[in-house]
């Protein structure tokens, strides 16, 4: 499976503030940072995967290269996503290791309109940690609530990634 190039240095700062992409899994908020995103953009059709667990979503072709898509609001067992023009899928660079290679992962993420920026350090710890959750970081309450940070490399496990990444090498 190809690796993506380096990230780009982020341009998506204001004074220390950075960009996300904010979604909604029922009523909570949760934000992914733009600068681990590749682009966002409408579904698309998805070979299934058999077998594989309910958050994963399937598989698509971009650019050539298979990319396994996991749906976000499954994974975090909320259900699937529902089917709406607010539903979007954003195509991630997963890195699992630091300094590693990098995959395109897609994300179907519920309610992805709109986007935000804010200052990382105004994150707090959310004071609960979930060992199946990983992937949950730090909140933070603006003037609508609380947004919790999603960190994607931790999204999937050791199990799932293989599962995943050898999944989408098989169907090219």
């Amino acid at each position: 499976m190809a690796s993506l190039p380096a990230a780009a240095p982020p341009t998506s700062h204001i004074g220390g503030r950075r960009l996300y992409l904010l979604f909604r899994i029922g009523q909570d908020r949760y934000a992914l940072e733009a600068r681990d995103l590749v682009t966002v953009r409408p579904l698309v059709q998805l070979k299934g995967i058999p077998h594989a667990p309910d958050y994963v979503a399937g598989v698509f072709d971009h650019e050539g290269v298979p990319v396994p898509v996991v749906d976000v609001s499954a994974l975090a067992g909320a259900g699937p996503a529902p089917r709406l023009t607010s539903t979007r899928m954003a195509l991630a660079r997963y890195r699992p290791d630091p300094g590693g290679a990098s995959h395109v992962l897609g994300l179907i993420l519920p309610g992805a309109t709109e986007t935000a920026h804010f200052d990382p350090a105004a994150f707090q710890p959310s004071g609960v940690t979930q060992e199946q959750a990983r992937y949950l970081g730090p909140v933070l309450n603006d003037a609508r609530g609380m947004v919790q940070k999603v960190y994607v490399q931790d999204l999937l496990t050791d199990a799932a990634r293989a599962l995943l990444f050898v999944a989408a090498e098989g169907a090219a």
